[in-house]
Protein backbone atom coordinates (compact mmCIF):
# COMPACT_ATOMS: atom_id res chain seq x y z
CA UNK A 1 0.00 0.00 0.00
CA UNK A 2 1.31 3.50 -0.66
CA UNK A 3 0.66 6.63 1.66
CA UNK A 4 1.94 9.21 -0.93
CA UNK A 5 -0.77 11.96 -1.25
CA UNK A 6 -3.00 12.12 -5.18
CA UNK A 7 -2.59 15.23 -6.53
CA UNK A 8 -5.31 17.13 -8.17
CA UNK A 9 -5.75 20.44 -9.92
CA UNK A 10 -8.06 23.22 -12.09
CA UNK A 11 -8.14 26.70 -13.22
CA UNK A 12 -9.80 26.77 -9.68
CA UNK A 13 -12.87 25.05 -7.32
CA UNK A 14 -14.72 23.25 -10.56
CA UNK A 15 -12.25 20.53 -10.07
CA UNK A 16 -13.70 19.78 -6.53
CA UNK A 17 -16.73 18.31 -8.21
CA UNK A 18 -14.11 15.46 -9.57
CA UNK A 19 -12.02 15.68 -6.32
CA UNK A 20 -15.91 14.98 -4.57
CA UNK A 21 -16.34 11.89 -6.67
CA UNK A 22 -12.89 10.54 -6.52
CA UNK A 23 -13.07 10.78 -2.78
CA UNK A 24 -16.43 8.61 -2.57
CA UNK A 25 -14.65 5.80 -4.65
CA UNK A 26 -11.21 5.82 -2.98
CA UNK A 27 -11.67 6.93 1.02
CA UNK A 28 -8.49 5.40 1.72
CA UNK A 29 -6.90 7.94 -0.22
CA UNK A 30 -5.60 11.36 0.39
CA UNK A 31 -5.51 14.39 -1.76
CA UNK A 32 -3.49 17.58 -2.87
CA UNK A 33 -5.69 19.76 -4.97
CA UNK A 34 -4.23 22.88 -6.54
CA UNK A 35 -7.08 25.75 -7.69
CA UNK A 36 -5.03 27.82 -10.19
CA UNK A 37 -7.53 30.62 -9.72
CA UNK A 38 -4.62 33.24 -10.16
CA UNK A 39 -4.91 32.02 -13.56
CA UNK A 40 -8.17 31.35 -13.96
CA UNK A 41 -10.35 31.82 -16.37
CA UNK A 42 -8.62 28.80 -18.55
CA UNK A 43 -10.63 28.89 -21.05
CA UNK A 44 -9.95 32.34 -23.13
CA UNK A 45 -5.97 31.24 -22.94
CA UNK A 46 -3.40 29.71 -25.62
CA UNK A 47 -1.91 26.05 -25.62
CA UNK A 48 1.31 27.43 -24.96
CA UNK A 49 0.15 29.43 -21.52
CA UNK A 50 -2.25 26.71 -20.60
CA UNK A 51 0.62 24.28 -20.99
CA UNK A 52 3.25 26.51 -18.77
CA UNK A 53 0.66 26.82 -16.03
CA UNK A 54 -0.01 22.76 -16.40
CA UNK A 55 3.93 22.52 -16.29
CA UNK A 56 4.41 24.60 -13.05
CA UNK A 57 1.41 23.31 -10.93
CA UNK A 58 2.72 19.63 -11.90
CA UNK A 59 6.23 20.44 -10.60
CA UNK A 60 4.92 21.74 -7.30
CA UNK A 61 3.05 18.43 -6.95
CA UNK A 62 6.08 16.51 -8.22
CA UNK A 63 7.64 18.45 -5.36
CA UNK A 64 5.01 17.20 -2.85
CA UNK A 65 5.91 13.31 -3.76
CA UNK A 66 2.16 12.59 -5.58
CA UNK A 67 1.91 9.39 -7.00
CA UNK A 68 -0.43 10.22 -9.74
CA UNK A 69 -2.18 13.10 -10.73
CA UNK A 70 -5.44 14.11 -11.79
CA UNK A 71 -6.20 16.83 -14.87
CA UNK A 72 -9.47 18.05 -13.27
CA UNK A 73 -10.00 19.99 -16.05
CA UNK A 74 -11.77 19.77 -18.98
CA UNK A 75 -9.50 22.22 -20.98
CA UNK A 76 -6.45 21.69 -19.40
CA UNK A 77 -6.23 18.08 -20.01
CA UNK A 78 -7.25 18.76 -24.20
CA UNK A 79 -4.66 21.35 -24.42
CA UNK A 80 -1.97 19.66 -21.98
CA UNK A 81 -2.28 16.14 -21.31
CA UNK A 82 0.08 14.64 -23.75
CA UNK A 83 2.51 17.57 -23.17
CA UNK A 84 2.77 16.50 -19.31
CA UNK A 85 2.84 12.95 -19.95
CA UNK A 86 6.30 13.01 -22.16
CA UNK A 87 7.79 15.23 -19.32
CA UNK A 88 6.98 13.92 -16.14
CA UNK A 89 6.93 9.67 -15.36
CA UNK A 90 4.18 10.31 -12.53
CA UNK A 91 0.97 8.71 -14.04
CA UNK A 92 -1.79 11.82 -15.36
CA UNK A 93 -4.94 11.04 -15.30
CA UNK A 94 -7.48 13.32 -17.86
CA UNK A 95 -10.87 14.72 -17.36
CA UNK A 96 -12.23 15.02 -20.97
CA UNK A 97 -16.27 15.46 -21.51
CA UNK A 98 -17.77 11.28 -21.86
CA UNK A 99 -18.44 11.87 -25.75
CA UNK A 100 -18.46 7.78 -25.90
CA UNK A 101 -21.07 7.31 -23.44
CA UNK A 102 -23.78 10.37 -24.71
CA UNK A 103 -23.20 8.65 -28.06
CA UNK A 104 -24.10 5.49 -26.62
CA UNK A 105 -27.27 6.16 -24.44
CA UNK A 106 -28.93 8.98 -26.94
CA UNK A 107 -32.41 7.60 -28.42
CA UNK A 108 -32.58 10.48 -30.89
CA UNK A 109 -29.15 10.28 -31.98
CA UNK A 110 -29.15 13.99 -31.18
CA UNK A 111 -26.85 14.92 -28.20
CA UNK A 112 -24.74 18.12 -26.92
CA UNK A 113 -21.21 19.05 -24.90
CA UNK A 114 -22.02 21.82 -23.05
CA UNK A 115 -18.13 23.25 -21.93
CA UNK A 116 -16.60 26.39 -22.14
CA UNK A 117 -15.55 28.06 -25.24
CA UNK A 118 -11.69 26.91 -25.20
CA UNK A 119 -13.07 23.26 -24.94
CA UNK A 120 -16.08 23.53 -27.28
CA UNK A 121 -13.67 25.27 -29.89
CA UNK A 122 -10.78 22.23 -29.26
CA UNK A 123 -9.40 19.60 -32.17
CA UNK A 124 -9.15 17.10 -29.18
CA UNK A 125 -13.33 17.19 -27.99
CA UNK A 126 -13.87 17.56 -31.88
CA UNK A 127 -11.45 13.93 -32.17
CA UNK A 128 -13.52 12.75 -29.84
CA UNK A 129 -16.68 13.25 -31.20
CA UNK A 130 -14.95 12.04 -34.81
CA UNK A 131 -13.74 8.57 -32.82
CA UNK A 132 -17.04 7.77 -30.55
CA UNK A 133 -20.23 9.47 -32.70
CA UNK A 134 -19.55 9.18 -35.78
CA UNK A 135 -23.26 8.64 -36.45
CA UNK A 136 -24.58 10.95 -33.83
CA UNK A 137 -25.36 14.62 -33.89
CA UNK A 138 -23.21 16.54 -31.67
CA UNK A 139 -23.82 19.97 -30.33
CA UNK A 140 -20.96 22.13 -29.08
CA UNK A 141 -22.01 24.55 -26.81
CA UNK A 142 -19.71 27.16 -24.95
CA UNK A 143 -21.44 28.04 -21.73
CA UNK A 144 -19.34 31.63 -21.43
CA UNK A 145 -19.16 33.52 -18.37
CA UNK A 146 -20.17 30.27 -16.10
CA UNK A 147 -16.85 28.83 -15.07
CA UNK A 148 -15.64 32.61 -13.23
CA UNK A 149 -19.45 32.70 -11.63
CA UNK A 150 -19.56 29.43 -10.17
CA UNK A 151 -16.12 30.08 -8.67
CA UNK A 152 -17.41 32.83 -5.84
CA UNK A 153 -19.29 29.62 -4.42
CA UNK A 154 -22.19 31.66 -4.71
CA UNK A 155 -24.87 28.87 -6.75
CA UNK A 156 -27.89 31.40 -6.75
CA UNK A 157 -26.55 34.36 -8.61
CA UNK A 158 -29.08 35.39 -11.28
CA UNK A 159 -26.92 35.54 -13.99
CA UNK A 160 -25.76 31.79 -14.43
CA UNK A 161 -29.73 31.48 -14.46
CA UNK A 162 -29.45 33.51 -17.20
CA UNK A 163 -26.61 32.21 -19.19
CA UNK A 164 -28.08 28.44 -18.60
CA UNK A 165 -31.51 29.42 -20.22
CA UNK A 166 -30.06 30.85 -22.78
CA UNK A 167 -27.33 28.46 -23.57
CA UNK A 168 -29.28 24.88 -23.06
CA UNK A 169 -32.94 26.35 -23.91
CA UNK A 170 -32.50 26.11 -27.71
CA UNK A 171 -31.27 22.67 -27.50
CA UNK A 172 -34.26 21.21 -26.06
CA UNK A 173 -36.00 22.55 -29.72
CA UNK A 174 -33.39 20.37 -31.96
CA UNK A 175 -34.52 16.93 -29.79
CA UNK A 176 -31.53 17.05 -28.74
CA UNK A 177 -31.69 13.75 -25.25
CA UNK A 178 -28.16 13.78 -23.50
CA UNK A 179 -26.26 16.48 -22.54
CA UNK A 180 -22.14 15.84 -21.26
CA UNK A 181 -21.28 18.63 -18.83
CA UNK A 182 -17.50 19.43 -20.35
CA UNK A 183 -16.58 21.48 -17.19
CA UNK A 184 -15.66 20.18 -14.09
CA UNK A 185 -17.29 23.56 -12.37
CA UNK A 186 -21.13 22.97 -14.14
CA UNK A 187 -21.71 19.78 -11.90
CA UNK A 188 -22.45 21.68 -9.43
CA UNK A 189 -25.06 23.38 -11.23
CA UNK A 190 -26.61 19.75 -11.96
CA UNK A 191 -30.18 20.52 -10.57
CA UNK A 192 -30.58 24.03 -12.21
CA UNK A 193 -29.54 22.03 -15.37
CA UNK A 194 -31.85 19.29 -15.24
CA UNK A 195 -34.50 21.71 -13.90
CA UNK A 196 -34.47 23.90 -17.16
CA UNK A 197 -33.87 20.76 -19.98
CA UNK A 198 -36.85 18.17 -18.06
CA UNK A 199 -36.66 14.64 -17.06
CA UNK A 200 -36.46 13.42 -20.58
CA UNK A 201 -33.24 15.09 -21.20
CA UNK A 202 -30.18 12.84 -19.49
CA UNK A 203 -27.16 15.27 -17.93
CA UNK A 204 -24.09 13.26 -17.61
CA UNK A 205 -20.71 14.54 -16.27
CA UNK A 206 -17.12 12.67 -16.21
CA UNK A 207 -16.60 12.39 -12.48
CA UNK A 208 -17.78 9.05 -12.34
CA UNK A 209 -15.40 7.70 -14.75
CA UNK A 210 -12.50 9.81 -14.09
CA UNK A 211 -12.81 7.99 -10.11
CA UNK A 212 -13.10 4.82 -11.60
CA UNK A 213 -10.03 5.32 -14.25
CA UNK A 214 -8.15 6.66 -11.21
CA UNK A 215 -8.61 3.54 -8.95
CA UNK A 216 -7.57 1.21 -12.01
CA UNK A 217 -4.78 2.99 -12.85
CA UNK A 218 -3.62 2.82 -8.80
CA UNK A 219 -4.22 -0.82 -8.72
CA UNK A 220 -2.36 -1.70 -11.80
CA UNK A 221 0.93 0.46 -10.65
CA UNK A 222 0.26 -1.20 -7.16
CA UNK A 223 -0.39 2.41 -5.09
CA UNK A 224 -3.22 1.94 -4.10
CA UNK A 225 -3.88 4.05 -0.08
CA UNK A 226 -5.30 2.68 3.12
CA UNK A 227 -4.72 5.15 5.55
CA UNK A 228 -6.63 8.44 5.23
CA UNK A 229 -5.22 11.17 7.23
CA UNK A 230 -6.00 14.94 5.94
CA UNK A 231 -5.88 16.87 2.63
CA UNK A 232 -4.49 19.59 1.26
CA UNK A 233 -5.62 22.81 -0.91
CA UNK A 234 -3.91 25.24 -2.37
CA UNK A 235 -4.95 28.55 -4.29
CA UNK A 236 -2.75 30.96 -6.34
CA UNK A 237 -5.34 33.36 -5.86
CA UNK A 238 -7.31 34.94 -2.97
CA UNK A 239 -6.57 32.19 -0.17
CA UNK A 240 -10.23 33.68 1.75
CA UNK A 241 -12.12 33.59 -1.09
CA UNK A 242 -10.74 30.02 -1.82
CA UNK A 243 -11.71 29.18 1.59
CA UNK A 244 -14.93 30.42 1.39
CA UNK A 245 -15.98 28.33 -2.06
CA UNK A 246 -14.47 25.66 -1.26
CA UNK A 247 -16.85 25.33 2.05
CA UNK A 248 -20.39 26.33 -0.13
CA UNK A 249 -19.30 23.84 -2.78
CA UNK A 250 -17.92 21.06 -0.77
CA UNK A 251 -20.28 21.39 2.71
CA UNK A 252 -17.65 21.60 4.84
CA UNK A 253 -14.16 23.49 6.25
CA UNK A 254 -11.14 21.62 5.62
CA UNK A 255 -8.26 22.78 7.93
CA UNK A 256 -5.39 23.02 5.05
CA UNK A 257 -5.93 25.81 2.56
CA UNK A 258 -2.73 27.74 2.16
CA UNK A 259 -1.92 30.19 -0.93
CA UNK A 260 0.96 29.47 -3.39
CA UNK A 261 2.69 30.99 -6.40
CA UNK A 262 3.06 29.00 -9.26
Amino acid sequence: MDKRPIGIFDSGVGGLSILRDVQKLLPLENFIFIGDQGNMPYGGKTREQLQSYADKIMAFLVSKNVKAVIIACNTATVYAIDFLREKYQVPIIGTVPVVKTIANITKTKKVAVFSTPATTKSPYLQDLINKFAPNVTVYKIGGTGLEELIESGDLENKQIDKILHESLEPLLKKNVDVIALGCTHYPFLRDKIEKIVGKNVQVVDSGGAVARRTKVILINNQILGNKRTDDSYYTTGDKNKFAKAVKALLKKSPRNINSIII
